[in-house]
C-alpha cells in the first residue's frame, strides 16, 4: 500500500514520529475518512529553522502527501512574548523587523517540504489576530477557562518557576490556544500538533476549541530528534544544524547525518527521509563495516531533501574524495584567500576564516594535534603560511578528524 492510500496517522506512527496523542482511535478514523485541516507553529526565534523544525516539515509533509491541508503558523505575534518550554531563562525579545524577516525567511525553506500551489498548503502569520487583540476581550473570551492551577502544574512553567516566570511568558500559553482557536474559525483547523514539549500548550488550545466552539478537534505531537542516549540531535561545535546553506554548508550538513552513531541511523531513515519502510529496516539491520552504507544514503536523501539533488550530490562528490580516495576537492567547503594571506599566521587565517570558532579553539587544537595542513600535521600555533603549502593556488586543512577545507588563493 502505498503514502498516498495509506492512513497518514500510521505512517507516522509505523516511521516513529508520534509521541501523544489526545485521542488515538478517533484521529485515525478521522484521517481515514475526511481530508482535514491541521496546523504546525513556527515561532521565529531565528532566521532559519533547524534540524530540531526537521521532524515537524516531514510530518506535515507526510500529511500532505495523504491528501490533508497543513497550516504553517508562524509566530509573528508568539514571538513577540517568546516560548517558554524547554527553557531556563527568558528569550531575547526581537524587533518586529527582526520577526518579519524571520518569518520570511521561513516561508522559502518550507517550500522544499510542502506544496502551497492552489492552496493545499497555507502560511499564515498569527499576528494577523494576536496584534489587534484588546486584553479585555480576550481575559473575558478566554481567561476564563484557564486555571492558574493548572496552568502552573505545565512542564513548560515548572522548569522556569524556581528562576522566576515572568507574566509575559505566562501568557504564551494562552496565546497559542487562541492561535487554535482563530484558525479553527477562519479555515476550520481541526488539529494542532508540534513537538512533544509542547503537550502542555496543544492540550490547551485543544480544550478552548472544545469549550468555546463545542467540536471535536484534536492534538498531536511527535517525538524529538534525539540520540541514542537522550541527547538533543542537531547540535555541532559551532551551534545548531541550520537548514540554510549560508549557516551551515551542504556539506557540512550531509557530514552531520553521515555521522551519526550507529544506533540512530535507522531512527533517523524513518524520521528524516521517504525511503520505503522496509529499506528503512534493511539500511538499519546493516552492522559494522556496512551500517556506513546506510549512513551514506541518509546523508544523501537528507541533504537532497533540504538543498536539492545538485547540492546532495556535490556533497557526496567531495565525502568520496576525501574518504573513499575518489573524486576530487572541487566541491569541498572552499575558503578563498587573498595573496596577502601568504605569510600570516595560520591560526589567523583560519579564525578569520571561521573554521576555528576562536584563537582559544584553534591553539587548544593544534596543541592536541588536531589540525593538519595537506596531510602533515600542524601543532606550531606560531606556524606561517608559506608559498609552498599551496599547491596551484589549493591547501586542504583538516580539523579534527572529519572536517576538511580548501584553503585558496585568489
Amino acid at each position: 500500500m502505498s503514502v498516498e492510500t495509506k492512513n497518514a496517522y500510521d505512517v507516522l506512527k509505523e516511521r516513529g514520529f508520534i509521541a501523544q496523542c489526545t485521542n488515538e482511535d478517533e484521529v485515525r478514523k478521522l484521517l481515514d475518512k475526511e481530508k482535514i485541516t491541521f496546523y504546525i507553529g513556527f515561532d521565529p526565534t531565528a532566521d532559519s529553522l533547524h534540524a530540531g523544525h526537521f521532524i515537524a516539515l516531514m510530518a506535515m509533509a507526510h500529511m500532505q502527501r495523504a491528501g490533508h491541508r497543513p497550516i504553517c503558523l508562524v509566530g509573528g505575534g508568539t514571538g513577540t512574548v517568546g516560548d517558554p518550554s524547554g527553557r531556563t531563562d527568558m528569550r531575547k525579545m526581537m524587533t518586529d523587523e527582526i520577526i518579519e524577516h524571520n518569518c520570511n525567511c521561513f516561508k522559502k525553506q518550507m517550500s522544499r517540504f510542502l506544496d502551497f500551489s492552489d492552496g493545499k498548503a497555507l502560511i499564515i502569520n498569527n499576528g494577523e489576530w494576536l496584534r489587534k487583540l484588546n486584553y479585555i476581550d480576550l481575559l473575558r473570551e478566554v481567561g476564563a477557562h484557564f486555571t492558574v492551577n493548572r496552568m502552573l502544574a505545565a512542564e513548560c512553567y515548572k522548569q522556569r518557576w524556581e528562576r522566576g516566570l515572568t507574566f509575559l511568558e505566562f501568557n504564551y500559553m494562552v496565546m497559542q490556544a487562541y492561535d487554535f482557536l482563530e484558525l479553527h474559525r477562519r479555515v476550520g483547523c481541526v488539529m494542532q500538533m508540534g513537538g512533544d514539549d509542547q503537550w502542555s500548550n496543544i492540550i490547551a488550545g485543544v480544550e478552548l476549541v472544545r469549550r468555546k466552539e463545542e467540536g471535536d478537534v484534536f492534538g498531536a505531537t511527535f517525538n524529538l530528534l534525539t540520540k541514542s542516549d537522550g541527547k538533543k540531535m542537531g547540535k555541532t561545535a559551532s551551534g545548531a544544524l541550520w537548514l540554510d546553506p549560508e549557516k551551515t554548508s551542504p556539506y557540512d550538513f550531509y557530514q552531520y547525518w553521515r555521522n551519526v552513531d550507529d544506533a540512530d541511523v535507522e531512527k533517523c531513515l524513518a524520521l528524516l527521509t521517504f525511503l520505503p519502510m522496509n529499506e528503512v529496516h534493511r539500511l538499519g539491520s546493516l552492522k559494522d563495516a556496512e551500517i556506513n552504507e546506510a549512513k551514506k544514503v541518509l546523508a544523501y536523501e537528507v541533504t537532497k531533501l533540504v538543498h536539492g539533488e545538485e547540492e546532495a550530490e556535490k556533497a557526496k562528490k567531495a565525502a568520496e574524495s576525501l574518504f573513499g580516495g575518489k573524486g576530487d576537492t572541487e566541491n569541498m567547503p572552499t575558503i578563498e584567500l587573498d595573496a596577502s594571506a601568504i605569510g600570516t599566521k595560520l591560526i589567523d587565517v583560519l579564525t578569520k576564516s571561521n573554521i576555528f570558532a576562536s584563537k582559544s579553539e584553534g591553539r587548544r587544537l593544534m596543541q592536541q594535534n588536531g589540525l593538519s595542513l595537506n596531510d602533515a600535521k600542524i601543532s606550531d600555533i606560531e606556524y606561517v603560511i608559506d608559498d609552498k603549502d599551496f599547491k596551484d593556488n589549493v591547501a586542504i586543512v583538516k580539523k579534527g578528524k572529519k572536517k576538511y577545507y580548501r584553503l585558496k588563493i585568489k
